[in-house]
């Protein structure tokens, strides 16, 4: 049953049977007193809660009863609904535990959508018990996301609980521990998974192309669109949109893709016909966006939008007795590639492969077997088969390890990597130079340039 907390008459006509259409029963209250006693005596599934019962339009009756609901029924989910909403409301309110923040008027299959979600998760939490891995792998296809890690099982329990919903959730971890592969199972185990599922990396749209690349555009919408293009969110419509890293867009764009996030609706650019669109949202970055928000230039209203249900991956560093797991089931698929069943890791190696830092996490373990099983000649790999290219692919890493665009100069970058590479090799001109492909000669140029001391040299 639904419980509608509203003073306005018509609005709960109006609720009551858009959710008996829907098949839901519902019952209503004028105000707090009526709504708390129908918490206690009915069995109440969700509530739709206005945020104003008096003249007064700034939400603080509605903010009030909240927190009384969640005081006595911490689980329960709450929608808000207001006619004078504002970005502050709506933060303050998923802030105090609402699950959604919906404008009236509402858009009936919006504010649907929006119920089952939260019924969906709210039935989720209620479901008990944590499954083995076997299970995990036999019931939702985990198959390729390898480990046994407390912390890993941990994240694929959270998956196997939300991802028949349609909340968004947002995964957040260090480059290269695995975040897409999480996105694609959360996918694969929806109920959109036989629709498109369409990956974004917003680091790589500048602002000046984000409408286009998101909405689409029609032909002659501006100098260059000499073809209709298609948008991202059109293309992911019915099934899963993966934005990841969120942390990357700018604020001019962060408003344009909380707009649709919020309501669901976009326009192609060039088209003044408003769209809708069905999808489910998976967002990932490697930033703290609670940081970034306090240095403004994350928006918070996004943040809540966005974070429904938050995913942790930890870093290699965290889980490093995965690591032999983890090297093992690529030098299986490497035995295959490269057609050498007899190839195996020397049982000393793993102890050392489990001491490495490993700053790119997953990627990085993966890279350095594959270049050891390349480079080797014996099929049985020690430690030293690796050691001779961890160096190179340590320093390929801080390479490419670059800043946001437009946030340094090419002098500043070039700086940098001058000096990682000259911390990394201890000021060995002839081995920094061979990593950054300069010769001695352009190198000694250039530390005379940014006035880099070498005299310790080798």
């Amino acid at each position: 049953m639904i419980l509608i907390i509203d003073d306005d008459i018509a609005v709960c006509a109006s609720l009551n049977l858009l959710l008996k259409q829907e098949g839901f029963k519902s019952i209503k209250a004028h105000g707090p007193e009526e709504a708390l006693k129908h918490l206690k005596e009915k069995p109440i599934a969700a509530v739709l809660l206005d945020m104003n019962f008096s003249m007064e339009t700034t939400g603080d009756d509605g903010l009030a009863m909240l927190q009384q609901i969640k005081k006595s029924y911490p689980m329960l989910p709450v929608i808000l609904m207001t006619g004078w909403g504002s970005i502050k409301l709506a933060v303050e309110g998923m802030k105090l535990g609402a699950t959604d923040f919906i404008n009236k008027p509402w858009d009936n299959e919006h504010l649907m959508r929006s119920l089952r979600t939260a019924l969906d998760l709210s039935d989720e939490q209620d479901r008990p018990g944590a499954m083995t891995r076997k299970k995990l792998n036999e019931k939702y296809g985990f198959e390729n996301i390898v480990g046994e890690d407390p912390q890993l099982l941990e994240v694929l329990q959270t998956i196997a609980r939300v991802s028949r919903t349609d909340a968004s959730v947002l995964i957040i971890g260090e480059s290269g521990t695995g975040k897409e592969l999480i996105a694609e199972a959360i996918h694969e185990n929806s109920r959109r998974k036989l629709k498109a599922f369409v990956k974004v990396n917003l680091g790589g749209i500048s602002s000046s192309l984000f409408e286009s690349e998101m909405f689409g555009h029609k032909r002659g919408a501006f100098t260059d669109a000499r073809s209709d293009r298609v948008g991202r969110f059109e293309l992911a419509d019915k099934g899963t949109i993966f934005l990841d890293e969120i942390g990357d867009l700018d604020l001019n764009s962060q408003v344009k893709l909380l707009r649709v996030l919020q309501d669901r609706k976009y326009e192609v650019l060039g088209d003044s016909r408003t769209r809708a669109v069905d999808l489910r949202v998976v967002c990932a970055t490697n930033r703290d966006l609670r940081e970034m928000i306090a240095s403004n230039k994350f928006r918070e209203d996004l943040f809540y939008r966005i974070n429904l249900i938050i995913i942790r991956l930890p870093p290699l560093r965290e889980r490093s007795e995965d690591i032999p797991i983890l090297a093992n089931y690529f030098l299986k698929n490497l035995k295959e590639i490269y057609s050498r069943p007899k190839l195996q890791i020397d049982k000393k190696t793993y102890n050392w492969l489990k001491s490495l830092p490993l700053p790119g996490n997953i990627r990085e373990l993966k890279n350095l077997i594959e270049r050891a099983v390349l480079l080797s000649e014996s099929d049985n790999l020690e430690i030293k088969d690796f050691e001779q290219h961890l160096e190179e692919q340590r320093l390929a890493n801080t390479a490419l390890n670059l800043p946001a665009v437009g946030a340094l100069s090419i002098d500043e970058m070039e700086l940098s990597m001058i000096k990682n590479a000259m911390s990394f090799h201890q000021n060995n001109i002839s081995r920094v130079a061979k990593a950054l492909g300069l010769s001695r000669g352009t190198l000694y140029r250039k530390l005379e340039k940014y006035n880099i001391p070498y005299e310790t040299q080798n």
